[in-house]
């Protein structure tokens, strides 16, 4: 649980820290001449949009897993909840846990294979990517699909969504 916490923080000071560089970044450095500088801009700019994209996926499937994990914590500690139905919430809060450690499996293997960041979300036998790219072509996803599909014995059905970086 703490570590969720402190993932969560981390992700919101970076947006934070990105987003006060953002605001107090001098206006002479976007109005310069120089083109050099203009495009680093621009560049970090795209870094950065991509970068707070993924991490706001990641941040609102983090919130909604922490709340079903703390209604799930609440009924394991009730004195009033059935010894099954503690027994089902402890299997749905394994189950949770199990899937967040496959996304993050799953994109560090996108990462690894394509060197693409992406957000993974797996819903029962849906998976969902989001991968920041600039060539967003059926081959790709295919060996994205192909790369995935490999972990699972029955058929998931994996979509792959491209997002301009």
């Amino acid at each position: 649980m703490s570590k969720q916490n402190l993932w969560f923080l981390t992700l919101f000071s970076l947006i934070l820290v990105l987003s006060i560089y953002y605001i107090t970044m001098p206006n002479d450095l976007l109005l310069s001449n120089e083109n050099t500088e203009v495009v680093t801009n621009t560049s970090e700019n795209n870094e950065i949009e991509k970068v707070s994209s993924l991490v706001a996926m990641r941040v609102s499937l983090e919130e909604e897993r922490q709340n079903e994990m703390d209604v799930l914590q609440e009924q394991l500690t009730s004195e009033e909840v059935s010894g099954e139905e503690k027994n089902n919430a402890y299997e749905k809060l394994k189950y949770l846990n199990e899937l967040q450690g496959k996304e993050e499996k799953h994109e560090k293997a996108i990462k690894k294979e394509f060197g693409l960041d992406c957000f993974v979300k797996i819903d029962n036998s849906n998976i969902n990517i989001v991968c920041v790219s600039l060539k967003h072509d059926s081959t790709l996803a295919n060996n994205i699909m192909r790369l995935i599909q490999q972990d699972y014995k029955n058929k998931m059905y994996i979509t792959v969504k491209f997002q301009k970086s």
